[in-house]
């Protein structure tokens, strides 16, 4: 094919002129936009990396705005935390000046006034709110925290800022941690509180005098045996029962090598101080520990001191009153003014667990935090195992009663006695019995014994060790309510619908500290009374109490678990009963812990306080270095994206230099070629 002048021309002019006036196009276009592309079509290489940079500064943006609130959330909260520490300092400064002898009770008086004032700008502080959300609430930042009361309204879970892909950080300290968290490290303590006096002459008493300067000496003799009944739980969850003789002459300390002898070697220390017996658990993290001690002396050398069932202790003409008018002295350790169960011993020394709920209006409440035991393995340290959480409705009662006793390591055959008054005044008398055949309950008055039954298909008795607390708080409410099942009864169906009638007029719960609580919905002061406890509790030739739900027992100066405003309380009434220890004779309130038990007290809730605010700070930091953080990798990405899809203006009035004088040059040539005619090939 012969070539034209022609198509030389139009593929000159046609071809290249569109190519470059394209190219002049986009780069004109570059230069005015300032972005090298306008449509994917134009790079789908630029595009595809400039929309991926897009979505890392969005998401970045969304990082700096999430990181900037939780970081003003949290310095919000670490400027609260500076004010709780300085109204604790100034707290338990005027506790140990509380705890001078030399102030009187006008002294006192003015100092639990000021301490009364500290708690209520606890509170005010507790229930710090930014912008209506409430700092210490939980997620439930809508809800005030703290009542008046000091219970705890909001919940424990956390608020997280995100701080990167798959990266959240918690911003939030809830008041359930702060008011209700625990410390692991912090080794429980309890003590008696009847202030043992010298019984024989007015020195005092220390862990060197004898035990008939603890017990008596009625007719001057040193001849007499004292019978020491002991009761109680190890840290690890295991109850006991002991009784042990001493003679009047061994010394005290005799008496608490013993009573660390039944603990176990290791577990626990026991101390003699202020005339009190004091007992720490050497192991950390356990709510658990527990004692009860009871002694008794015949003056008479016969033997109506020893005996297996404790209550005979009454029987035989015991008195705590020294010297007594007969000669069976029983000495008391702890006394709470607790009611004593229906059927049990008049005298509250021997009793332990066998006393009635607290009632305060329509309310019954025990006084025992059922807590998780720990677990039975001697490979792992103890503080890892210690599970110390409180029961909930769901919890199996195997979880937490002491499955040792006996050698089944089950509950197959326990009993609990549960008696007092329902709402309408009349008595109840019930028998729970833990079977592995299928538990049940009897109505002692009646004689009907009754299943209890499991939730699960088919619906029959509970196996004792998968009893839940739900289950044992509905025989508890049927009982309280007057909701027994018919004599008639012959289905789980009949078995649900007393529970029902019985919800309707009362209801049964745990509180969020663990212990059984039953409200009267249709009297606002209750006739009902509870007492439930271990079959087996005062027979001291059977097991220990399996578990206990409301006892007189020693009395709490530390624990792992922490109760931020009752404690307060607490501390501020030792203040107002004028008392440094404990003591029993406070009317109203025998089971204080004294000024000297609130200062203990006190530190443990500093230290807790000091490290929940570490935690604060330690989370300011991180949400701070993160900020810094995001501020560097948005400038980067930015960068980055600049350098990805921004004209580079330099290059491009280069490259459009270099155009145009390409189209010049093409221009001036196809002039050229369009005046070539024929005459030129001549």
């Amino acid at each position: 094919m012969r070539v034209t002048s022609g198509m030389y021309y139009r593929n000159l002019y046609g071809n290249e002129n569109s190519k470059l006036t394209n190219k002049l196009f986009d780069v004109n276009k570059q230069i005015a936009s300032g972005l090298k592309i306008q449509y994917a079509s134009d790079d789908v290489t630029v595009f595809t990396e400039t929309m991926r940079l897009d979505n890392e500064v969005t998401t970045l943006d969304q990082v700096k705005k999430s990181t900037e609130n939780g970081l003003k959330f949290s310095d919000q909260t670490d400027t609260v935390m500076n004010e709780f520490n300085t109204l604790m300092n100034r707290f338990r400064t005027l506790l140990v000046q509380a705890a001078n002898d030399t102030n009187d009770e006008v002294s006192r008086d003015a100092i639990s006034k000021e301490l009364r004032g500290i708690e209520e700008n606890l509170k005010g502080v507790a229930n710090t709110s930014i912008n209506g959300n409430y700092i210490f609430s939980g997620s439930a930042t809508d809800v005030k925290p703290i009542n008046d009361d000091g219970t705890y309204n909001g919940n424990g879970l956390s608020m997280n800022a995100f701080v990167g892909s798959n990266n959240q950080q918690q911003y939030n300290i809830s008041g359930e941690e702060l008011f209700l968290g625990e410390e692991a490290s912090i080794k429980r303590e309890i003590t008696t509180n009847v202030v043992n006096t010298n019984l024989i002459n007015s020195s005092e008493l220390t862990s060197s005098s004898e035990i008939r300067e603890l017990m008596g000496d009625k007719y001057n003799s040193s001849s007499e045996t004292s019978y020491f009944y002991l009761r109680g739980m190890r840290s690890d969850g295991t109850s006991f029962k002991d009784k042990f003789t001493l003679n009047a002459t061994n010394d005290i300390q005799s008496l608490l090598n013993k009573i660390e002898s039944v603990y176990g070697n290791g577990i626990v220390q026991v101390s003699f101080d202020n005339g009190e017996i004091v007992v720490q658990d050497k192991l950390k993290g356990s709510s658990k520990l527990d004692f009860h001690l009871v002694g008794a002396t015949d003056f008479s050398g016969g033997t109506d001191a020893d005996v297996d069932d404790i209550d005979d202790l009454t029987t035989r003409g015991g008195e705590t009153i020294y010297p007594p008018t007969n000669d069976l002295y029983v000495k008391e350790f702890v006394k709470s003014s607790l009611v004593t169960a229906s059927g049990s011993s008049s005298l509250e020394a021997s009793i332990y667990d066998r006393t009635e709920f607290s009632k305060s209006g329509s309310l019954l409440t025990s006084n025992v935090s059922q807590v998780l035991k720990s677990i039975n393995n001697t490979t792992v340290p103890y503080e890892v195992l210690t599970k110390n959480a409180f029961a909930t409705p769901s919890t199996k009662i195997s979880d937490v009663a002491d499955t040792s006793q006996g050698t089944a390591a089950t509950l197959d055959g326990t009993k609990f006695d549960l008696n007092g008054t329902d709402t309408i005044g009349n008595t109840y008398n019930i028998t729970i019995n833990l079977d592995s055949a299928g538990s049940t309950f009897v109505d002692n008055n009646t004689g009907i014994s009754y299943d209890i039954y499991n939730m699960e298909t088919p619906r029959v008795a509970v196996d004792a060790d998968k009893m839940t607390y739900q289950q044992l708080m509905d025989v508890v409410d049927m009982a309280v309510t007057g909701s027994i099942p018919p004599a008639t009864f012959t289905s789980a169906t009949d078995y649900d619908n007393a529970i029902k009638n019985a919800n309707a007029k009362g209801t049964v719960s745990l509180t969020y500290d663990g212990k059984l609580q039953f409200q009267d919905l249709q009297n606002a002061q209750t006739q009902a009374t509870i007492a439930m406890y271990d079959n087996n509790s005062d027979d001291f030739t059977a097991d220990a109490s399996v578990m206990t739900f409301n006892t007189n027992n020693a009395l709490t100066i530390r624990d792992p678990k922490t109760d931020f405003f009752k404690e307060i309380d607490t501390m501020i009434k030792a203040v107002e009963n004028y008392s440094n220890y404990p003591d029993a004779t406070i009317a109203g309130d025998p089971r204080n812990i004294g000024i000297q038990g609130a200062i203990a007290k006190m530190d443990d809730l500093q230290d807790h306080i000091f490290r929940s605010h570490s935690t604060v700070g330690a989370q300011s930091n991180t949400l701070s270095k993160s900020a810094e953080r995001v501020d560097i990798l948005q400038i980067t990405t930015m960068s980055l994206r600049s350098s990805v899809i921004d004209t580079d203006l330099a290059e491009a009035s280069l490259t459009l230099t270099q155009l145009n004088t390409n189209y010049q040059a093409m221009l001036s040539t196809v002039g050229r070629i369009s005046q070539l005619s024929l005459v030129n090939y001549l």
